[in-house]
């Protein structure tokens, strides 16, 4: 797929963020799908600005879906905020660093790209604009020659037991290769083998499943070893990973070629 960033299709726009206006805005969306519509607990700037940022922003390409058919001025749909290895290494390190150990990870050989805070505005929840950001997502992987994206996915609330049937299945069957699989940190590490492998429903534990983690697996991606409470955004963490050259025909074909029209990936 190429030109996809800065492209007009209907009337959105896909781009990485390049005015103040449009990372603000970003953030905006993500203070209220992350903080204000749950029970995460906001910090004291958070509460007072509206805004969901930390110092990784400074670091990260903001991708952005921006409605230009909107009322009165354009609005921001939709979010992705992206962190390639080669200036997390020149700065302040990955987001997932926070909870995850990465030695492994960062001996990976090839181009690695952090993928996180990703949203879309409850008014445009459905298939276009998530579909337009991964439209997005393969574009910039292909220009900065990226060879596997990772970054933390989340299950809401604390509650283990509620996602025991999930995480099990996660751990049994879709473990990332030990030569390159994350760690949850020393002393945040939450074992996901919680029900023997042959005791699995199946069922129950797609269900359990938020929508982005099924489509990452559908698409062929893997996870690491443990999960993580995060007690600011009330989530269980995994870490997710999907190499490039692990991506199912199907959603190549959808994402990182043009032989079909785009489909939505989470679904």
């Amino acid at each position: 797929m190429s030109g996809t960033l800065g492209e007009m299709i209907n009337g959105y726009e896909i781009k990485v963020a390049n005015e103040h206006w449009e990372i603000e805005a970003a953030q905006k969306l993500r203070f209220n799908v992350f903080i204000e519509s749950t029970t995460a607990r906001a910090n004291w700037h958070a509460e007072t600005s509206g805004l969901d940022r930390d110092k990784f922003d400074l670091d990260c390409d903001h991708l952005v879906v921006i409605d230009h058919n909107h009322q009165s001025e354009p609005k921001v749909a939709g979010t992705y905020r992206l962190l390639r290895e080669t200036i997390a290494r020149r700065r302040r390190g990955f987001y997932s660093e926070t909870e995850y150990d990465l030695t492994v990870l960062k001996m990976f050989p090839g181009n690695i790209l952090e993928l996180g805070r990703s949203c879309v505005h409850p008014d445009y929840r459905g298939r276009a604009v998530m579909s337009l950001l991964w439209r997005g997502i393969a574009d910039y992987v292909q220009r900065h020659g990226i060879d596997l994206m990772f970054g933390c996915a989340s299950f809401s609330g604390s509650d283990i037991s509620a996602f025991s049937s999930a995480l099990s299945l996660l751990h049994y069957q879709h473990r990332a290769p030990a030569l390159w699989r994350p760690i949850a940190s020393q002393g945040r590490y939450i074992s996901m083998d919680i029900i023997p492998e042959d005791e699995i429903e199946i069922r129950q534990a797609w269900r359990e499943m938020p929508p982005l983690i099924k489509g990452y697996l559908r698409a062929g991606g893997m996870v690491g070893d443990g999960a993580v409470i995060d007690t600011d955004f009330n989530t269980i963490d995994i870490c997710l990973l999907l190499p490039i050259q692990s991506i199912t025909e199907k959603y190549r074909r959808h994402y990182l070629g043009e032989k079909e029209t785009v489909q939505e990936m989470a679904v």
